[in-house]
């Protein structure tokens, strides 16, 4: 009894056994369980976006950015827009080609006819011309260390309505900070990422920091939160931004005040690229 309530109602047991979410035999394991808990978790905050999208106009169009093998994609496509529940195109955009191969053939055998998947390095996708003009939603879940950017990026230049991100490793801010850390050193506050341990942490606090900055300078309300409990994984951080149109200039500023703090002006203010 515990494994069906694991699942929400209606959701494709077809999908959850070709996702290897669940064995043949529709049995979860526990791996599997704290997967499926997570994205259904994120899935929570992703449901009133869609309908708030939906709501004011005829159809919905949701950019997956990194999708790797497209767990997200699928499961948002299951719960929401099969069977014409509401109109939408779900695209997942991912660098390797043959999981965007699989993807396609499991959106075929499925029958989600509404799920694009395309096979783009980072820089190609703000200029697709097969993904919509206009994109109502992109989502990175776990897209690897600078992936992360690369959603952001996208998302400001389609200039999307919502932003949903949950970062994964963070390696280039913390290589940066010890790559200056003799010259840093002579600051006290340098003592907080020291060791090296504490560079790993406090190099992907400063990236999610960077990145809220980013996208409220670019015109964005911007919340961050837990999203599940750190039980589970380390790496659970949500950020969800809605654009607001309004750029808050101060935001810019203080982005670049903590590059110049940090001594990363140099390499870092052409990713977080300012207004």
């Amino acid at each position: 009894m515990q494994e069906k309530h694991a699942i929400r109602p209606g959701q494709s047991t077809e999908l959850l056994k070709e996702l290897h979410i669940l064995t043949r035999d529709g049995q979860l394991n526990q791996d599997s369980r704290r997967k499926l808990k997570q994205v259904y978790h994120l899935i929570g905050f992703i449901e009133p976006l869609i309908e708030e999208t939906s709501a004011s106009q005829p159809e919905v169009n949701l950019v997956d950015f990194g999708a790797g093998k497209s767990y997200l994609g699928f499961l948002l496509y299951d719960s929401f827009f099969k069977e014409g529940r509401l109109a939408a195109t779900v695209h997942g955009i991912e660098t390797r080609a043959e999981l965007v191969e699989k993807s396609r053939a499991l959106a075929a055998r499925l029958g989600f006819a509404g799920m694009r998947f395309h096979a783009l390095e980072a820089a190609q996708a703000p200029a697709c011309p097969d993904l919509p003009a206009r994109i109502d939603i992109v989502t990175a879940l776990h897209a690897c260390d600078t992936a992360t950017d690369d959603a952001i990026r996208f998302a400001l230049a389609r200039r999307a309505r919502f932003v949903v991100l949950v970062p994964c490793c963070q390696a280039e801010v913390a290589a940066l900070l010890r790559k200056h850390k003799s010259r840093a050193l002579a600051n006290p506050l340098a003592e907080l990422w020291r060791h090296p341990l504490h560079t790993r942490e406090f190099g992907s606090l400063v990236t999610n920091v960077l990145r809220c900055l980013q996208l409220e300078a670019h015109g964005y309300q911007v919340s961050v939160t837990e999203l599940v409990g750190w039980e589970h994984s380390l790496k659970n951080e949500l950020i969800i931004a809605r654009r607001t149109g309004q750029r808050a200039h101060h935001r810019g500023a203080r982005l670049k005040e903590i590059l110049a703090f940090l001594g990363l002006e140099a390499e870092l203010s052409g990713r977080f690229f300012l207004p």
